[in-house]
């Protein structure tokens, strides 16, 4: 006799065309990109137009690197350091506030947490010509500090690695640390980043994604000598003509990242799961 529980989780054929059909969904932009990458200007107004991938693609992105005005490598490198360095900043903090939140006591924390939450439901752009003035009096203007700096700390990774630290880490297991002689920094560094590591790799991998793919405030404090990856695609369009081969060329490469961020960050976050369940 099979139980309501086992029905549940039994899969179906149908359950199989689906998830196909949704996979095939996600993946036909990137592939249609590579093929739009891969032709020439003049295939790509072909009508059917182009399917399979061609053989254009070393063309196209050398017509990217030879584009003065994009200045694609300094984009990639530039949008290479802010990212990378804003994701080891965000996990970091987010995870010392939300273990201090979640497990330490102390007056006004209650209060401090619900003025995190507050400036969560402030629109970003609303701070955008503060913050642009703000850069200039600080002399940051065209630097990578006006694009790293005000986004070393989140409201959101506060808040999510102080809900995940809640019920994730118990208190006998902190208590247990004291008594061995550990500091409360000691505490963080073996006991609780440890146990963070799934919802830290979440963190990580969302924080990445959205520096990485950040446009509106990089386009406004940045020259275009010195743009991010975002500023960089943009100027490979121009007002009445854009050559689609060289964009989508552009486009296929400043997606590496993200993927190799994917896979790297996908496995902590399996590996942490794993690792708790065998625990539990």
């Amino acid at each position: 006799m099979i139980s309501a529980s086992q029905r549940l989780w039994r899969t179906s054929p149908l359950t199989y065309l689906a998830l196909l059909l949704a996979a095939l969904l996600s993946i036909y932009p990137f592939y249609y990109m590579l093929v739009i990458g891969t032709r020439s200007l003049d295939n790509i107004n072909d009508v059917p137009p182009p399917l399979t991938p061609g053989g254009a693609f070393g063309d196209n992105f050398g017509r990217v690197l030879d584009n003065d005005a994009a200045n694609f490598l300094t984009g990639m490198m530039n949008s290479i350091i802010v990212s990378s360095v804003v994701t080891v900043s965000v996990v970091l903090t987010g995870s010392l506030a939300g273990f201090a939140f979640a497990k330490l006591k102390f007056r006004g924390s209650n209060a401090l947490l619900l003025a995190i939450i507050v400036t969560m439901m402030i629109p970003t752009q609303m701070g955008l010509i503060p913050l642009w003035g703000m850069m200039q009096d600080l002399g940051w203007y065209d630097t990578l500090y006006a694009v790293t700096v005000p986004f070393l700390v989140t409201a959101f990774g506060v808040f999510m690695m102080r809900q995940y630290a809640s019920q994730a880490i118990s208190d006998e297991l902190i208590e247990a640390g004291r008594v061995d002689g550990a500091s409360t920094f000691r505490i963080y560094w073996s006991i609780v980043l440890p146990a963070l590591r799934p919802a830290a790799g979440v963190l990580g991998l969302l924080t990445f994604m959205e520096t990485w793919n950040s446009f509106l405030w990089p386009y406004a404090i940045l020259t275009p000598e010195n743009p991010t990856l975002q500023v960089s695609l943009s100027f490979l369009s121009y007002a009445y003509y854009t050559d689609y081969s060289q964009v989508f060329a552009a486009t296929a490469i400043g997606t590496i990242p993200l993927v190799i961020v994917f896979l790297v960050f996908g496995r902590q976050i399996i590996g942490g799961i794993m690792e708790g369940a065998v625990k539990s």
